[in-house]
């Protein structure tokens, strides 16, 4: 073996690999990261509320992060949705649902966030609470299946099974029963400084037999923030009782280019 040309022989494999390595590392960091998907849960819930979405997200190959809210004041609940926002590859598609709408009406002015997603969900103007939205008209049923203690209240299993997730299996509002989060009362007071809809392209999903929150209005929300509104015969749990459709929805909001989006006023 002749050494001296072996050695030159790796000696030009071994520049020919420094040479395209630039090129190759430009090629990585010219490669888009990923739209993530973040989802956002409402009160007297938790991230297991959209185990029936996720893998339909992932499926399409999507990055999904399912927040798992403390639920013990509105800035600490805000905090743990920008985190997701932050640690995000690349854009991000935020979706909220009930309660967490006033956290991505808020979280959303984040410069990462490309468009909204409202299922069932309040949308309140900046400056405007959960309660300032629901304070007209008379008290709400599932008002009277609200346990509080210490401050933070969660619905009984008859709160979920009649008011919560009537379209689902027993067994299934049974587990939501056990699961929900507690949640703080004074979480429902929190302002959002500015209103991410304003700038941002919104969808929303009305739920029409939803007993948490009027359909009408959820309609009337939509409206006000100009969103592409999706009608579900659904409890106000349809990512969980139609998962497939508020699939379709979160998919649209996430390949919407800027020209298809719903325009803003």
């Amino acid at each position: 073996m002749n050494i001296t040309s072996t050695r030159l022989g790796l000696a030009l494999v071994v520049g020919s690999m420094l040479v395209a390595a630039p090129a190759f590392a430009d090629e990585v960091k010219a490669a888009p990261a990923k739209t993530t998907i973040v989802l956002v849960h409402g009160a007297f819930a938790e991230g297991s509320a959209w185990d029936k979405v996720v893998p339909l997200l992932t499926a399409k190959g999507y990055e999904v992060v399912a927040v798992h809210e403390p639920l013990t004041s509105f800035n600490d609940d805000v905090g743990s949705v920008k985190r997701a926002i932050q640690a995000a590859p690349g854009d991000v598609v935020l979706v909220g649902h009930s309660y967490g709408g006033v956290l991505i009406t808020e979280a959303g002015n984040d410069p990462k966030v490309k468009s909204l997603v409202y299922i069932a969900a309040l949308a309140p103007d900046g400056n405007q609470s959960a309660n300032d939205l629901l304070k007209e008209g008379p008290p709400a049923e599932w008002l009277k299946e609200l346990k509080v203690t210490d401050g933070f209240g969660a619905l009984s299993p008859v709160g979920i099974a009649q008011h919560f997730a009537q379209d689902v299996p027993a067994a299934q509002q049974k587990a939501i029963a056990i699961k929900q989060g507690w949640t703080a009362m004074v979480v429902f007071d929190g302002k959002p400084k500015a209103a991410a809809w304003k700038t941002k392209p919104s969808w929303y999903i009305v739920a029409k037999n939803d007993k948490m929150i009027p359909a009408a209005a959820e309609e009337a929300m939509a409206k006000k923030i100009n969103a592409k509104v999706t009608t579900l015969a659904t409890s106000h749990v349809p990512m969980v009782s139609k998962p497939s459709d508020v699939a379709t929805v979160i998919l649209a909001a996430a390949a919407a280019k800027p020209a298809d989006a719903p325009a803003k006023k």
